[in-house]
């Protein structure tokens, strides 16, 4: 299936002429989409559109208003570890920047590799190491393949969210997301190499995300929802029911920065 035909039937459903805001939601933020005003389209009804399999993802598309933006919120995303493909998000990123959509706002849940970020806590991702090696664009015949990435994470974006988050009164972190490629969790030996190496926090998603956008010239801002601490950095046992238990009390913070966020959302600024 064709990007076209994607947009197409996705514009036979919505109201707006165009989408100010892509918005990918980690674990934990289901409740947040059920504030937006709009219409939800399941991933499987969306041709072309790969569907993601990880409990604690809603597989829809949800297309409609937040405070003062056009936002096309994805209930969950595609990882790489599913079917290993490191470009999966490449399509819903594409029709997205074809509906309109200028900047892409990442969220995730992640583990800390820092005693100061602890779990229930927040952190802004200012920049990313990609353990896993892999990337994206590998594949890509064109010569913008070649992305540069010293400002993968837009300066305006981070001090607009900082900013929504100070006036809810919740703070944020800032820090280095670090990928791997999972599905397993990471050693110990890898969490210490990973504060070495000047990480603040490990994943298993989002940096294909951002490295795609900003291929597809998009701007992006992201934020981690801290679920846990590193293997090895305490008893607690790491396991993706976990993840998912201590997902809701993160984003409830995050719930609040987001609104706050959209709630005075100027358009222009992403343009």
């Amino acid at each position: 299936m064709s990007i076209s035909e994607a947009v197409a039937f996705i514009r036979r459903k919505i109201e707006a002429e165009h989408v100010d805001v892509a918005l990918i939601l980690g674990s934990g933020l289901g409740a947040f989409a059920e504030q937006i005003k709009g219409v939800s389209i399941d991933y499987a009804d969306i041709p072309g559109f790969p569907r993601g399999g990880v409990s604690g993802h809603a597989p829809k598309l949800i297309v409609g208003t937040l405070g003062t933006a056009n936002v096309a919120v994805f209930g969950g995303r595609m990882h790489y570890y599913e079917q290993g493909q490191a470009d999966v998000m490449r399509f819903p990123l594409e029709v997205s920047a074809e509906l309109g959509v200028r900047e892409v706002i990442l969220t995730n849940s992640a583990g800390s590799v820092r005693d100061s970020i602890q779990p229930g806590d927040l952190m802004q991702i200012t920049d990313h190491l990609n353990f896993s090696g892999l990337n994206p664009l590998i594949g890509e015949e064109t010569d913008k393949r070649f992305v540069a990435l010293a400002d993968a994470y837009d300066p305006a974006i981070m001090s607009a969210m900082q900013a929504a988050a100070k006036r809810v009164g919740h703070t944020m972190h800032k820090g280095v997301y670090t990928w791997f490629s999972g599905p397993s969790f990471e050693t110990p030996a890898e969490i210490r190499a990973t504060q070495v190496l000047g990480g603040d926090a490990v994943g298993m998603s989002t940096v294909p995300e951002v490295i795609l956008a900003r291929f597809l010239g998009l701007k992006v801002g992201a934020i981690s929802t801290i679920t846990n601490m590193g293997a090895g950095m305490s008893n607690e046992k790491l396991s993706h029911e976990h993840t998912k238990s201590m997902a809701p009390v993160g984003a409830a913070k995050l719930s609040a920065i987001l609104t706050e966020y959209f709630r005075s959302y100027q358009p222009n600024r992403a343009s």
